[in-house]
């Protein structure tokens, strides 16, 4: 396994100024550096928005759901998981059709994917009766038709919304430059808290007013509203009218040399170049032990506070509403937080790492969400969007290790990478819930089973700084390698 950098093969000469970074540099200085970076930046919030506004609505909806047709938590749990599941497969391939189709091209299709997918719940049980009767009829075991419908469901969202974050954190690699892309990469990040947020304030007056179908389809429609603002407004930067010179130097300020021809030097690196590198592993890793983490947080909440607390599903709203408000601070918050150290001197990647040390060490809060939640509702919510919000500035510096380390033309593929890790410990996690919950809750001590889950919750991100430390314990850029 490697850690060492594949050197850039030298560029040919050329008379074009555009063609050095420190040329791109001086122009960028020369003029009034324009804003539509951050045009693009509030495209890529909104998408994220709307990602977490579909991938939410189900568990909003999960104690009503769950009532009017029975599931137990192990049926929830395989629901959630069959999003999970989908979501880390396609991951791997989402990074690579972006690396290949292009961000602009392939982030309308994964939306188209998954607004279709969100709609698709209304119709979960007729759609699930219909797949009982293809398995029944491969004799195949029945599982109940909600459940088949739901799960059905989930894995088209999946599928789309894999290719959320691979996308972004390309868009956000072609349009800041290195020194930025944490900070921008917060801030769109970000749009995950704001669904969130949205999300209990709407989906049960939604679905309280019009029925729990209403909410699925009015929900999921939002994003065909962003998608006629992509396709207006993005385009990559050296085709895009509307940004001017200097900020198209500022953006490619650090950007390795083109070849004569005007094209990148180089060629992509293949999954198996990228396996090879301990960084593509630390990645991975640091997504294993983490995204389970937040989806937990996010699939689970409405349940742990109706099982502890007996809210109902309008109850929650405001908890869940100032809990993901918080993690909005840790968003923004952790993208900004690396500057500190790079301002003093640090490589981007050092102080990325000094930053995650310390943003690992609030999840601990978490810890005390169970021993002290006799006092009220509010500790177990308060503790838990610390860690929330943790969460959320340890992932914004965690997507631009990838960008700070890789070509440009391989940092999809990464992150599909680190995706398919990361829905994979999702899964786990999911599935080891449902069955703890099942278990003590059969016992009366549910509240054993959620203390046992907020404990890996609380120092996973320590064990994964440290791993992700030992295998890279130094910045070490790599470049692609000759064509």
């Amino acid at each position: 396994m490697r850690t060492e950098t594949i050197k850039q093969p030298a560029a040919p000469a050329s008379n074009s100024a555009s063609t050095s970074p420190s040329s791109n540099a001086n122009a960028a200085a020369g003029g009034k550096i324009g804003t539509y970076r951050w045009t693009i930046c509030a495209l890529l919030f909104f998408a994220t928005t709307v990602n977490y506004l579909d991938r939410q609505v189900l568990s909003l909806l999960a104690p009503e759901l769950t009532r009017e047709f029975g599931w137990s938590n192990t049926d929830y749990a395989n629901i959630t998981a069959a999003f999970q599941f989908v979501y880390a497969i396609s991951m791997l391939f989402a990074g690579r059709v972006v690396d290949r189709l292009g961000t602009k091209g392939a982030f309308a299709l994964a939306i188209v994917v998954w607004s279709f997918g969100a709609i698709m719940h209304a119709v979960a049980v007729p759609m699930g009766e219909g797949l009982a009767g293809a398995m029944s009829a491969i004799d195949l075991a029945a599982v109940p038709v909600s459940v088949i419908g739901f799960m059905a469901a989930r894995a088209v969202l999946a599928l789309g919304e894999s290719g959320n974050f691979p996308a972004a954190i390309k868009a956000t690699a072609e349009y800041f430059p290195k020194k930025d892309r944490a900070f921008a990469t917060g801030i769109f990040n970000s749009g995950a808290n704001v669904g969130a947020v949205l999300a209990p304030i709407s989906v049960p007056v939604i679905a309280a007013t019009w029925g729990w179908q209403a909410a699925f389809i009015i929900i999921g429609a939002i994003g065909f509203v962003w998608l006629g603002l992509w396709m207006i407004f993005y385009e990559k930067p050296t085709s895009q009218k509307r940004l001017g010179a200097p900020e198209l130097a500022y953006i490619t300020c650090d950007d390795a040399a083109p070849a004569a021809d005007g094209k990148p030097a180089g060629r992509c690196l293949s999954w198996w170049e990228l396996l090879g590198y301990r960084q593509t592993w630390a990645f991975a890793f640091g997504k294993f032990m983490t995204d389970g983490v937040w989806w937990f947080f996010l699939f689970w909440l409405p349940k742990y506070l109706a099982a502890q607390y007996g809210m109902a599903s309008t109850d929650i709203q405001w908890p869940l509403a100032i809990l993901y408000s918080m993690t909005m601070i840790g968003s923004i918050g952790g993208g900004w937080f690396p500057t500190f150290f790079i301002n003093k001197g640090a490589t981007p990647y050092d102080g990325r790492m000094k930053a995650m040390l310390m943003i690992a060490v609030f999840p601990l809060a978490v810890l005390l969400a169970q021993p002290l939640g006799y006092i009220s509702f509010w500790v177990p919510v308060l503790m838990v969007g610390i860690g929330a919000a943790a969460h959320q500035a340890w992932s914004a510096n965690l997507f631009t290790t990838v960008s700070d380390m890789f070509p440009k033309r391989s940092v999809g593929s990464v992150v599909g990478i680190g995706g398919l890790a990361g829905g994979i410990g999702g899964v786990l996690i999911t599935k080891i819930g449902g069955w703890l919950f099942d278990y003590y809750g059969a016992i009366g001590q549910i509240h054993t089973g959620y203390s046992i889950m907020f404990g890996f919750c609380a120092v996973a991100y320590l064990i994964a700084w440290g791993v992700m430390k030992t295998l890279v314990p130094r910045y070490d850029e790599i470049r692609e390698p000759q064509a």
